[in-house]
């Protein structure tokens, strides 16, 4: 999800560790984060930091969410207008020279290019494109300038758009121009989606990359992990069978298994029936799979269209790792015996694999070839060979309390808090115009309210666990929509009442939650709850070109009374 971040920095990670932006930051500026309920202890942190130190903080959101009430500056634009948002801003940084000079012109390149895009972005125009007024804008600027160094914190309300991409390269361009980046108290910090998304990513669960960002198409890397895990074709020879072509996205894979182009899916901790956009047609996709296998620790809802069922284990079960959103690595200690005949991911992956191998009878010599693991530290030990960002990493350092931030470079090394100090990893930064592109999916007269989406504090994600939870559905037990006083009363809306939207691929039903913490004609649903009460049964599956990601957070509706 934060591909631009990655071509960009090397990485889609927080640049500067929490604590470091808590201690050094003299502002913070947070945009398409719902911090204080979806990464309650960071926000949290931010909190103390402005009561304690004054810190600024300047919230850019469609909706007035709870830590905007901590901010010098709210700034309500309209949804999926980031990029003229931050473009304006910029505009008038450089209009009044409040930019780090010496910074761009020792640090950073392409700035006069990018430059000439920001002309187009004068105040008035930003104004009409985002609703914010002239004067906010020009006083968002000048505390930016003039409170520094800024740390920006952004989650998915800024990726899960179909310009996601362009919403971080924008992002990243703010904080070059400002001289913000590779400083104590600065960065650029996404706050990553899921548990342990973070090191999903490390370890290569993205399709253009190998473990540690090391990307598919480098020649290099490629006659690496071929030598290390001895890849062999299905005929037993050693071929370099590795492909040096990237792979395709869970949002690509999914529509091809519907149109018959992929044959099999094999899923582990994810239910598409409840997350994925149009969540209707990605039902007829996986029903026209001809093979599904799922790896979970409950029976989501997508187990039901499942041929085979594999029962993984939670965190308190198995040994392991979760790297953070600030890239610290932690351990997980094993607490609890699991029931059954469930095992950690890492066993049952060994397991099939030894399985698939021994009806091939193939034999594999390479050093990490084998796929017999005695437990998570040998596994730990195979990535810090083959992966340099994680090569210091090992299981006796986190044992003896060490907090490591990769990249660690070797047994030696303290990890690295802050990253970018001194050079980029690409040598220079490099500036990357951008333009405001609109949403694919407008209100019209059809569809003329505009809905966002997003999580609740009482539950998470899918719900596959805190929907199991009694006393969190006793304080949240269903689906709530929010709706702005102003469009309550012209619809005749009741707060609680029971109210369906419409969009173009399907419908949901939901209590109405009348707050002025949505906008006039914008609408809020979470996607916690199955079934009639699935808010993605709405959304758009229009993907940004780059990331893949599809954009949940802006599509058109109509709203019905029943």
């Amino acid at each position: 999800t934060v591909a631009g971040l990655a071509m960009s920095f090397g990485s889609g990670a927080m640049s500067n560790t929490v604590q470091d932006i808590v201690d050094n930051a003299e502002s913070i500026f947070i945009i398409g984060s719902n911090t204080s309920e979806q990464h309650p202890v960071i926000g949290s942190k931010i909190r103390q930091a402005i009561i304690r130190r004054k810190v600024k903080l300047i919230v850019a959101d469609p909706r007035k969410i709870d830590i905007a009430e901590f901010s010098s500056i709210y700034l309500r634009h309209k949804a999926g207008t980031d990029v003229a948002l931050i473009n304006g801003l910029m505009h008038i940084i450089l209009e009044n020279n409040w930019q780090d000079q010496q910074y761009i012109d020792e640090r950073c390149e392409n700035f006069e290019d990018f430059k000439a895009t920001l002309a187009g972005y004068t105040p008035e125009i930003v104004s009409s494109i985002t609703g914010i007024s002239v004067n906010q804008l020009i006083k968002t600027a000048e505390m930016m300038a003039t409170h520094k160094p800024m740390a920006v914190f952004w989650a998915m309300g800024i990726t899960q758009h179909s310009t996601g991409v362009l919403n971080v390269l924008t992002l990243a361009n703010l904080q070059m121009v400002l001289g913000n980046m590779g400083v104590p108290g600065g960065g650029v910090n996404p706050l990553r989606g899921q548990n342990n998304v973070q090191g999903a990513c490390d370890m290569g669960g993205l399709p253009n990359v190998f473990p540690g960002y090391q990307t598919v198409t480098n020649k290099e890397f490629i006659d690496k992990f071929n030598l290390a895990w001895q890849t062999k074709s299905f005929t037993g020879e050693f071929d370099n069978k590795l492909s040096t072509k990237p792979g395709l996205t869970s949002t690509e894979m999914i529509p091809m298994a519907g149109d018959g182009k992929i044959k099999a899916l094999y899923i582990m901790g994810e239910n598409p029936l409840v997350t994925d956009p149009d969540v209707y047609h990605t039902r007829k996709c996986l029903q026209a799979c001809d093979f599904i296998v799922l790896q979970e620790i409950f029976p989501s809802d997508t187990s039901a269209l499942a041929d085979v069922l594999l029962p993984g284990v939670s965190f308190a079960e198995k040994d392991g790792t979760f790297t953070n959103t600030e890239r610290r690595v932690q351990l997980v200690r094993q607490a609890i015996t699991p029931k059954g005949s469930a095992k950690p991911d890492w066993e049952i992956l060994s397991n099939l694999a030894k399985k698939i191998l021994k009806e091939e009878q193939r034999e594999i010599t390479g050093d990490f070839a084998s796929w017999d693991y005695k437990n998570a530290s040998e596994i730990m030990e195979e990535i810090g060979a083959l992966t340099p960002s994680y090569a210091g990493i090992h299981y006796d350092r986190l044992n003896n309390g060490e907090s490591l931030h990769w990249p660690v470079k070797d047994a030696q090394h303290p990890g690295t808090p802050i990253l970018h100090i001194g050079s980029f990893t690409r040598g220079k930064g490099k500036f990357h115009p951008t333009e405001h592109i609109d949403p694919k999916e407008m209100p019209d007269d059809e569809f003329p309210f505009l809905l966002t989406t997003g999580r609740v504090l009482y539950h998470w994600h899918a719900g596959e666990m805190t929907r199991r939870s009694s006393d969190l559905l006793e304080v949240y037990p269903g689906a709530y929509i929010e709706v702005h006083p102003e469009d309550a009363i012209k619809y005749g809306i009741r707060q609680n009442q029971q109210i369906t939207l419409n969009s173009r691929r399907g419908t949901t039903r939901g209590k109405a939650l009348i707050t002025d913490r949505v906008s006039p004609g914008l609408v809020f649903a979470n996607f916690h709850f199955p079934g009639e009460q699935n808010t993605n049964n709405l959304t758009i599956a229009a993907l940004d070109p780059v990331a893949k990601i599809p954009e949940y957070k802006v599509c058109a509706v109509n709203l019905v009374i029943e």
